[in-house]
């Protein structure tokens, strides 16, 4: 996981965890994340890319619209994140001090079902 800045783009966050990014067959991301360079790099890692094209695409590319769906149990998980209010206000100011909060609510989500 990689805490960034509020407001890095999830284009710049990609280029810094495409190196560490383990062994999968798909990797599920919205149109953030429509870059040829990381659809190669994910390629070359045997890594499939779900994602949907930009609509500024001149050539629009395919993606598996059914495993796309699935992407919204990702959107759940941070919904239920942001349900907790230390976690949508970030009140922490240090970063390790957050991450650990936010590593803390998602054991108890988990475990509470």
């Amino acid at each position: 996981m990689l805490l960034s800045e509020g407001q890095m783009s999830d284009y710049k966050g990609a280029r810094l965890v495409v190196d560490a990014l383990p062994p999968a067959k798909h990797l599920l991301a919205d149109r953030g994340y429509d870059a040829d360079w990381f659809r190669e790099a994910l390629k070359d890692k045997g890594i499939e890319p779900c994602i949907p094209p930009k609509k500024s695409r001149k050539i629009q590319l395919g993606y598996d619209k059914a495993l796309y769906k699935q992407r919204h149990k990702v959107e759940n998980m941070f919904g239920k994140l942001k349900d907790w209010r230390r976690i949508a206000t970030r009140y922490d100011r240090c970063a390790h001090t957050f991450f650990s909060a936010i590593c803390i609510t998602a054991i108890v989500i988990f475990h509470l079902g």
